[in-house]
C-alpha cells in the first residue's frame, strides 16, 4: 500500500516538474528567447566609477530621492546608491551618486562639507577597487602566531577549563 502511495506522489511531482518546464519555456519565448542576465563589463563599471562621487556622513534616514534633490544642481543624475549592511539591512551612512557626464563631478565636489539633513557631508571622487590590492601582504607587522620568547607561566586553577578527553592543546 505504501509503495503505491509513493509511486503516486512521484508521478504527481513529475507532472509538476513538467508544468514548470513548460512555463519556463513560455517565459523565455516571451522575452525573445534570450535571458537578459548579463553583468556590466569592467569597462562599463570603470566608466560609471569615473562619473560617480562618494558621499560620506549621510544621515541614516536619508532617501535616494533626497540625495538626488541635494545634488541635482550639479548635473543630470543616473542613479543614487545608498549602501546598507547586508546582515541588518540598515544604512551604512554613505552613498554613491552617479552622474550622466564626468564633467558634473567637479560641480559635485564643490558640495563637500555642505549641510545635508543637519550633517556636514563628505564628497570625494569615487575610487575603483582593485581586486586583491590590499589583502594584507607586506604590512610590516607580524600578525598573530607565536614568535618565541616567554609565554607566561602558571595561571592557576581555572574552573572553566575543559576536563574531557580531548587532544590537549589547541582545540583541534
Amino acid at each position: 500500500m505504501e509503495i503505491l502511495l509513493m509511486k503516486q506522489r512521484v508521478a504527481e511531482m513529475e507532472q509538476e516538474a513538467n508544468k514548470l518546464r513548460e512555463l519556463q519555456a513560455a517565459a523565455t519565448m516571451e522575452t525573445g528567447g534570450e535571458e537578459d542576465t548579463r553583468m556590466e563589463t569592467e569597462e562599463e563599471k570603470s566608466a560609471a566609477d569615473g562619473r560617480s562621487v562618494y558621499v560620506g556622513n549621510v544621515d541614516y534616514g536619508a532617501t535616494p530621492e533626497e540625495i538626488q534633490v541635494h545634488f541635482q544642481a550639479c548635473g543630470t543624475i543616473n542613479r543614487v546608491t545608498i549602501l546598507c549592511d547586508k546582515f541588518t539591512g540598515h544604512p551604512k551612512g554613505f552613498a554613491y551618486v552617479e552622474f550622466a557626464e564626468p564633467e558634473h563631478i567637479e560641480a559635485a565636489l564643490t558640495m563637500d562639507n555642505s549641510l545635508f539633513r543637519g550633517r556636514l557631508i563628505k564628497v570625494t571622487p569615487k575610487r575603483t577597487n582593485i581586486p586583491g590590492f590590499n589583502r594584507g601582504r607586506g604590512r610590516g607587522t607580524y600578525r598573530g602566531g607565536y614568535r618565541g620568547g616567554y609565554r607566561g607561566g602558571y595561571t592557576g586553577y581555572n574552573p572553566y577549563r575543559g576536563r574531557g578527553r580531548g587532544r590537549g592543546r589547541g582545540g583541534f
